[in-house]
C-alpha cells in the first residue's frame, strides 16, 4: 500500500505500455518486504530533461532507462560509470541524495541470459548483430568482454552501425568488429554461428514483423532475439523452422532488472520470483 513512506522507482521510455518491468519489480518489492513502488511513464523525446530533473524533484530512488531514451538521458547525469561510459547508453539511473548516476546492466544481463539458457561458449561464436542502438551497445561491449571473437554489425544505417563499430572495437583489441554493406549481409549471416536481434522489430502489437528475410536463417546458427513480447516473435519462429536454435529475450530483461533493484535498494534480487511474475503477465497477455 501506497504511503508517506514510499520509496518510488520506475520505467522511462516512449512506448512503455508493453513494459513487464512494474509487475516483475513490483513483485520483488513486495517479496522483499520492501516499502517500495514502481511506475511505467511514457517520456516524450523532447521532456527527457524535464524527465530526468523530476527524479531530483521527487526523491525517486531511480529508473530504468529504454529506448528511445538511453543515450540522450545522458548529458543530464551528474555521473556514469565506467560499464556505462563504455557502451555510451544508460538503461540505470540512481539517485543519491540528489545526485544521478547512470549505469548499464543490459549487457551482463543478456550474456548471462544467453550462455545460461543456451549453453554456448561466447568465445567460440562468429556473430551478427542487428541493430546499432542504445540496447546494441550494451550487448556488444558484454559480448566482447566475455571474448567473443568477430562480430559484424548490420544497421539501416550505415553511418550508424560504422560509429558504433569504432566505438566499441577497442573494448577487445583481439576481437574483429566490422559493418557490412546490405548486399553483403546474406553471406556474413551465412558464416555466422550466432544472431542477434537487438530492435524493436517484432514486439508486440507488431508480431509479423521480422528484422530480415527468413531463408537467410540456417541450422548451423543461434538465433537470439532481445524482444520479450511475444516470448516466440516471427524471427525466433522462421529460425526454429529452419531448424536453428533460439534465445528468446525475457532472460536478459530478468537479469538486468534484478541488477538495477540491487543498486536501488543494496539486497540481493529475487530473480524466480521476478521471472514468475514476468511470465504470469505474459499468459495475462497472450
Amino acid at each position: 500500500m501506497l504511503n508517506s513512506h514510499t520509496v518510488l522507482t520506475g520505467l522511462f521510455g516512449h512506448p512503455v505500455g508493453h513494459s513487464l518491468s512494474p509487475v516483475m519489480h513490483n513483485r520483488a518489492f513486495n517479496v522483499c518486504g520492501l516499502n517500495y513502488r514502481y511506475a511505467a511513464f511514457d517520456i516524450q523525446p523532447e521532456r527527457v530533461g524535464s524527465a530526468v530533473d523530476a527524479i531530483r524533484a521527487l526523491g525517486i530512488r531511480g529508473v530504468n532507462v529504454t529506448v528511445p531514451h538511453k543515450i540522450s538521458v545522458i548529458p543530464y547525469l551528474d555521473e556514469i560509470d565506467e560499464e556505462a561510459a563504455l557502451i555510451g547508453a544508460v538503461n540505470t539511473i540512481v539517485n543519491e541524495n540528489g545526485r544521478l548516476v547512470g549505469y548499464n546492466t543490459d549487457g551482463r544481463g543478456y550474456v548471462r541470459s544467453l550462455v545460461e539458457e543456451s549453453g554456448i561458449n561466447v568465445r567460440k561464436q562468429s556473430a551478427v548483430m542487428i541493430g546499432a542502438g542504445g540496447g546494441a551497445r550494451g550487448v556488444a561491449v558484454a559480448l566482447l568482454q566475455a571474448g567473443l571473437p568477430s562480430l559484424v554489425i548490420v544497421n539501416r544505417s550505415v553511418d550508424k552501425a560504422k560509429q558504433l563499430a569504432e566505438d566499441i572495437k577497442h573494448v577487445n583489441p583481439s576481437s574483429v568488429v566490422h559493418t557490412v554493406v546490405p548486399g553483403d549481409i546474406p553471406d556474413v549471416i551465412k558464416e555466422s554461428t550466432l544472431l542477434i536481434q537487438t530492435t524493436s522489430v517484432g514486439m508486440h502489437p507488431n508480431v509479423l514483423e521480422t528484422p530480415l528475410a527468413p531463408e537467410l536463417l540456417h541450422e548451423g546458427m543461434l538465433v537470439s532475439d532481445l524482444v520479450y513480447n511475444p516470448l516466440q516473435t516471427k524471427l525466433l519462429q522462421e529460425a526454429h523452422n529452419r531448424g536453428a536454435r533460439t534465445h528468446g529475450g525475457l532472460g536478459m530483461l530478468i537479469y538486468q532488472g534484478a541488477l538495477s533493484f540491487e543498486y536501488w535498494t543494496g539486497i540481493k534480487a529475487p530473480v524466480d520470483e521476478m521471472r514468475a511474475a514476468a511470465m504470469k503477465e505474459l499468459e495475462k497477455r497472450s
